[in-house]
C-alpha cells in the first residue's frame, strides 16, 4: 500500500494531533487509515499503540465517515510492538497498567465503533496491529502476507485479541495450534482456514480494499451498522474470555519468561525457558 496523505479537508482537524496514522480520503465517505512508522516496518511504539487505541472512537463519531480502510505505509502491514515498549512494560508496573487499559480499549473500541471496517494486511502483521486486523469487518490479505501471533515465544500469553477473535474465526483447534506454537499464516492460508474474509494477490490489495469500502459507503448505513452491532455480539460474549487472556498476559509481562524471550530476540538465538515455579511438586 502507499503511504496515504492527509487531506486538508475541515473534517480531518479531529485527526491532526495523531503522528503515527495518516489519514486520506480515497472516496466519498471512505476514510483510509495508515499505519505509518517509517524505517520500522510500521511497528508500534507506545505512542503509536496509543493511536490505533484512540482513533477508533474518532472515526465513531465524524459523520463524513461511512467506511474506513486501515492499512499498512510501504510493505509492511504492522511489525508489532517494539523492544522499547516490551522492556518498559517488563520494568514498569505502571507502564503495564496503561497498556493494560490500551489493550482492553483497542479491542472494545473496534468491536463498538459503528462504521464498518476494511483491512488491507500486506507483509508482516503482528502485535496490536494484526489485532485491528482481524477485528476489522472484512480483512483482506495479501497472500504473501505474514500474519502471527508472536505472544508465547515471547514469554506471555495471547491475550490481546486471539481469544476472544481467533476461535471464532479459524475454530478451536487451529486457534490453539497457531497461538501456543507460534506458528505463522500466509494470506492465502488465512482465507482458507477462516482467519481472514479474503485473499488476493499484491498487486490487486489496494484495489480490492478500496472497492470493499465504496460498497460499504455506498450502502443503507443504519442497515449496515446495526448489522454490524449485532453480529459482534457474538464477540462481546467472549469478553469474558478475552478480559482474562489479557489479564493473564500483562501478569506475564511482571514474570521472568518475558525477560528470557525479550533478550532472546535481542539476541538473536532461541528463546530457553525453565520450569515454572512449583513445577515438580504437581
Amino acid at each position: 500500500m502507499t503511504t496515504a496523505a492527509t487531506t486538508a479537508a475541515p473534517t480531518d482537524q479531529r485527526y491532526a494531533r495523531y503522528r503515527r496514522l495518516a489519514f486520506d480520503r480515497p472516496a466519498a465517505g471512505v476514510l483510509r487509515v495508515t499505519i505509518d512508522r517509517p524505517g520500522r516496518l510500521n511497528a508500534l511504539d507506545a505512542l503509536g499503540h496509543q493511536e490505533l487505541t484512540e482513533v477508533w472512537r474518532d472515526i465513531d463519531g465524524d459523520p463524513a465517515v461511512r467506511a474506513v480502510i486501515l492499512c499498512g505505509a510501504g510493505d509492511a502491514f504492522s511489525a508489532g510492538g517494539d523492544f522499547d515498549m516490551v522492556q518498559e512494560m517488563i520494568d514498569s508496573f505502571e507502564a503495564r497498567c496503561r497498556v493494560w487499559k490500551e489493550a482492553k480499549d483497542l479491542v472494545y473500541n473496534i468491536v463498538n465503533c459503528a462504521k464498518p471496517i476494511v483491512s488491507a494486511i500486506q507483509g508482516p502483521a503482528v502485535g496490536a496491529g494484526l489485532v485491528a486486523a482481524l477485528l476489522a469487518d472484512i480483512s483482506i490479505a495479501s497472500k504473501s502476507a505474514k500474519i502471527v501471533d508472536g505472544h508465547t515465544r515471547l514469554g506471555v500469553a495471547a491475550g490481546d485479541h486471539a481469544a476472544i477473535v481467533w476461535p471464532l474465526l479459524c475454530g478451536m483447534a487451529k486457534a490453539k495450534y497457531h497461538l501456543l506454537l507460534c506458528e505463522p499464516v500466509s494470506g492465502e492460508r488465512a482465507e482458507q482456514i477462516g482467519l481472514v474474509s479474503l485473499a488476493v494477490d499484491a498487486a490487486e490489495l489496494e484495489r480490492t480494499a478500496l472497492r470493499t469500502a465504496v460498497r460499504l459507503a455506498d450502502g443503507a448505513p443504519t442497515a449496515i451498522q446495526w448489522t454490524k452491532y449485532a453480529l459482534n455480539n457474538w464477540l462481546r460474549q467472549a469478553g469474558p474470555v478475552f478480559d482474562a487472556s489479557l489479564a493473564l498476559e500483562m501478569f506475564g509481562f511482571g514474570g521472568p519468561e518475558v525477560r528470557e524471550g525479550l533478550a532472546s530476540y535481542r539476541q538473536k538465538r532461541p528463546p530457553v525457558f525453565t520450569d515454572p515455579p512449583g513445577a515438580g511438586e504437581r
